[in-house]
């Protein structure tokens, strides 16, 4: 199904398809409230329409949208589109983007001891992924209209360590490629250090780990080994050296 209005600014510059809403709902109340241009222009062009494209109930809206052969869009919570849009008999979609981003809440008596458990219920659930999964059970996998899931680009899914796997996995590899080539390194460097002092690598290798490492303890501001400790090594004592 293609439909030549993509978004709400090709609503907003039309006069062909009309548009409404719920006649009390709060995605009235969103135009209304609204100080964004376009949707400034579109309540404008609403509230003056005639006839009425305001309608008493979803069902109405709906029913509109199907009778009008193109000519009608609906404007609704993007929670109940999504629903309609996966019910027989198969003849309505959603277009574009969501205008706004608001959350549903769960009411309770000011003072109620019930507010917390269930803020924390709520937001375990979502953290969890659940309410995700129990979305998808009872929009899409018992939808009526097999398209597998909704528009890709609308539909969000909470994040699993399965999702984020991949991240880590690169990040280790990184590290273990990085740590061996210090490794291949520092034996290549005592090896040629070793050959142009004339001594065993292994000692080469050990007076240049020290030195590392009292390098290292300068730049902190730590202890730092007497210099004759390092000349026990055979890189710094002539007496060592034999020419």
């Amino acid at each position: 199904m293609v439909s030549p209005i993509e978004s709400a600014e090709d609503l907003a510059k039309q006069t062909e398809i009309a548009y409404g809403t719920l006649d009390a709902g709060s995605t009235k109340e969103f135009f209304r409230r609204s100080k964004i241009a376009v949707f400034e222009k579109m309540w404008s062009y609403m509230k003056s329409a005639d006839p009425s494209v305001f309608v008493k109930t979803t069902d109405e809206g709906v029913m509109r949208v199907r009778k009008s052969k193109g000519k009608y869009a609906y404007l609704l919570e993007s929670t109940m589109n999504e629903y309609i849009e996966q019910r027989k008999p198969c003849d309505t979609m959603k277009v574009g983007g969501n205008l706004d981003s608001k959350g549903y809440g769960i009411a309770t008596p000011k003072g109620s001891p019930l507010r917390n458990p269930v803020n924390l219920a709520v937001l375990k659930l979502n953290e969890q992924g659940l309410l995700d999964k129990l979305k998808n059970k009872w929009w899409y996998d018992k939808g009526e209209c097999g398209s597998g899931g909704g528009d890709s680009k609308d539909k969000t899914s909470a994040l699993s360590l399965s999702n984020v796997a991949g991240v880590f996995y690169i990040l280790i590899g990184g590290l273990g490629l990085a740590m061996l080539v210090a490794l291949v390194e520092f034996c290549y460097k005592s090896r040629t250090e070793s050959q142009r002092m004339k001594v065993s690598t292994a000692r080469a290798a050990a007076a240049s780990a020290a030195q590392t490492f009292q390098c290292s303890a300068l730049d902190t501001g730590g202890a730092t080994a007497p210099y004759t400790e390092l000349q026990s090594y055979g890189l710094y004592s002539n007496n060592t050296v034999k020419i």
